[in-house]
């Protein structure tokens, strides 16, 4: 990555979280009571991009925007400010992305870069999509203290398999995420934004399923989930470092 680039994005990046990009407002005609917001209702550009074939060597020069905030591995950061992409479901990653651009999700920090203006259609939702499953999971995500794993392991087989499946593989179909080895303060930022009401285009199935849960609950499950491993061959080598940006 060019040190033009990472300068102008990193800069841009931190005027974001300083308030210089203001929340959005939600994109009208897919509004559905107060919520404004109707989950997975599918139409307009995520429809657009899901039909599209990826090109992922693009995909790599549209990614190049991405990585000086979720690293060029894909990997995020532990300290759950940005999550971890590598390997996530390509319907998955479409769907979040067109949700931010279509302002039914609030992500003020990110909306400026993903733009068309930053990264391009359609067709650059699909290539950089494309491009993220291919990336290697980190080998040593952040984790929870590990002192409630036990109850973690309850709660999740009764309240979260169901959707993400028994090892946190989620469903690219269904477009549930894969949310096994993700960071868990990022795991836990997104789990209380999603029980206030905050995250808008969160399944209202999973609002309604976590709405009970304690502050113990919730640590409990989201350090779970951050242990569960993937398969051998979703994961890099420890030490690896992204060929396509060095």
């Amino acid at each position: 990555m060019s040190a033009i680039i990472r300068s102008l994005t990193l800069a841009a990046a931190l005027a974001a979280i300083a308030g210089g990009v203001q929340a959005a407002e939600p994109t009208k005609g897919k509004s559905i009571g107060e919520a404004g917001y109707q989950w997975n209702a599918g139409g307009g550009e995520e429809d657009e991009a899901l039909n599209l074939k990826p090109d992922i060597k693009n995909g790599r020069e549209v990614y190049e925007v991405c990585s000086a905030c979720h690293m060029p591995e894909g990997w995020g950061l532990d300290d759950g400010t940005f999550p971890q992409l590598a390997g996530q479901h390509y319907k998955v990653m479409i769907k979040q992305l067109a949700d931010i651009r279509a302002k039914n999700r609030d992500n003020p920090t990110m909306y400026p870069f993903a733009l068309p203006s930053q990264i391009g259609g359609s067709q650059a939702l699909a290539d950089v999509a494309g491009y993220v499953q291919t990336l290697k999971m980190s080998p040593d995500n952040g984790k929870g203290d590990g002192k409630d794993l036990e109850l973690g392991k309850k709660l999740y087989a009764d309240n979260c398999a169901k959707c993400h499946g028994d090892t946190g593989q989620g469903d690219n179909d269904k477009f549930y995420p894969r949310i096994e080895a993700q960071h868990y303060k990022y795991l836990l930022r997104q789990f209380q934004e999603i029980k206030v009401g905050k995250r808008r285009n969160a399944n209202p199935e999973m609002v309604k399923q976590i709405h009970d849960f304690t502050e113990r609950d919730t640590h409990a499950v989201l350090d779970y989930v951050s242990r569960l491993k993937p398969p051998a061959e979703k994961v890099a080598p420890k030490g690896w470092k992204n060929p396509d940006f060095q």
